[in-house]
C-alpha cells in the first residue's frame, strides 16, 4: 500500500463504525466512511471535542452538523525538494470538503520524477495533463515540480476551487491552462489537434456528468479513456496515473488496464491501494486505489519483464 504519511496539516485520529475522526489543520471533523466497517474503543479524546460532524442519512445523501467550524480555513502540504502547497477547505455536498489528502502519496511520487527530468534538462517542457482534475491538488503539485499543466474538469466550481488554491500556492503566474470541458471529449479533440503530452493523470468520479449533462460510467467508460489518453502520449512519456475510487477496480484491474493500454511505451507499471495512517492504534485506513506507469528505458522494461 502506498501511504500518505507525511502531513503536518491532516491527520486520521480514529476509525470506527463507519466513521473516519480526523484533524484538518486546527479542526477536527467526523466523517463516514463505507470502508469502515470495524470498531475500536474511541478512547481519543477527541472523539469528544469535534468542529463538525456528517450525519449519513438512511436514504441517501446526508449533511452536516456544525459546532464550532469557520466557512473556509486553509492547510498546508510540503511537497519533498519542490515547496509548500496551499489548499483552501470548506465543508460542502456529501461530506467533501476540497481535498483527498491520500493522493499526497501520489503527489510525492510524480512531483520528484518532474523535478529530476527537469534537472536533467531544464530548458525542455514538460506536459502534463491532469483529468477530472478537481480542486487542484495533482494540478499544483506538478506545477510547483516545474511542470506545464493543463487541467481539465466539467465543473466550473471546481476549476474556480482549483485556481484559488493555485495563486494561494504561489502559482497564479505558473503555466496552467485552466479548462471547464468533458475529458473524453478534450481527449478527442487532442488527438485531432496533434497535441502530446509527457505525463496524464486521470481521477475519474465512479458517476458523473459533464457540462452539457453527458453521463459517465466508470466501469463502461475508463479503459477506453485510457486507451485514448495514450494517443496523446509522447514518444518517451514521463508517467502515467490512474486514481480509483470505485470498490469493482482493484489494483490489479488498474495493472491490467494500464500495462496494455501503454504496451507500446518503455517503461514499469504497478498498482497499490493508497491509505492513511491511523495515529491512535497504528491502523491503516485503505482509501481507493492507483495505477502508476513509469518510464524507463527500453533494455531496463525488458529486464523487468524476464521470468525471475
Amino acid at each position: 500500500m502506498w501511504l500518505a504519511d507525511r502531513w503536518s496539516d491532516y491527520e486520521v485520529y480514529d476509525t470506527s463504525r463507519g466513521e473516519k475522526l480526523e484533524r484538518w489543520g486546527s479542526y477536527t471533523l467526523l466523517r463516514p466512511d463505507p470502508q469502515v466497517i470495524w470498531d475500536t474503543a474511541r478512547k481519543d479524546p477527541h472523539w469528544k471535542k469535534l468542529n463538525a460532524h456528517y450525519h449519513r442519512s438512511r436514504r441517501g445523501g446526508g449533511e452536516w452538523e456544525f459546532f464550532d467550524l469557520p466557512q473556509e480555513w486553509q492547510i498546508f502540504y510540503e511537497l519533498p525538494s519542490a515547496g509548500q502547497l496551499t489548499f483552501h477547505l470548506k465543508p460542502f455536498s456529501f461530506k467533501h470538503t476540497g481535498l483527498f489528502p491520500e493522493q499526497a502519496a501520489n503527489w510525492d511520487w510524480f512531483s520528484e520524477l518532474i523535478r529530476k527530468r527537469k534537472a536533467a534538462s531544464p530548458q525542455s517542457e514538460i506536459r502534463v495533463l491532469n483529468l477530472f482534475a478537481y480542486t487542484g491538488g495533482a494540478t499544483l503539485a506538478a506545477a510547483k515540480a516545474g511542470a506545464a499543466v493543463t487541467h481539465v474538469d466539467a465543473s466550473r466550481g471546481m476549476v474556480t476551487w482549483a485556481r484559488e488554491n493555485a495563486a494561494s500556492s504561489g502559482l497564479a503566474d505558473a503555466p496552467i491552462r485552466w479548462l471547464v470541458d468533458d475529458c473524453t471529449k478534450f481527449v478527442e479533440r487532442e488527438i485531432r489537434r496533434g497535441r502530446r503530452y509527457d505525463a496524464i493523470i486521470m481521477d475519474p468520479p465512479s458517476y458523473g456528468r459533464g457540462p452539457k449533462g453527458e453521463i459517465w460510467k466508470i466501469e463502461e467508460q475508463i479503459y477506453p479513456l485510457i486507451c485514448l489518453a495514450a494517443r496523446i502520449l509522447k514518444d518517451d512519456p514521463l508517467f502515467f496515473l490512474v486514481n480509483s475510487y470505485t470498490t469493482g477496480l482493484q489494483p490489479a484491474v488498474l495493472n491490467y488496464m494500464i500495462s496494455t493500454a501503454l504496451a507500446p511505451f518503455c517503461g514499469r507499471t504497478e498498482a497499490q491501494e493508497v491509505g492513511l495512517p491511523v495515529s491512535s492504534n497504528g491502523l491503516v485506513l485503505p482509501c481507493g486505489a492507483s495505477g502508476r506507469f513509469t518510464a524507463s528505458s527500453c533494455d531496463e522494461a525488458a529486464r523487468q519483464s524476464e521470468p525471475k
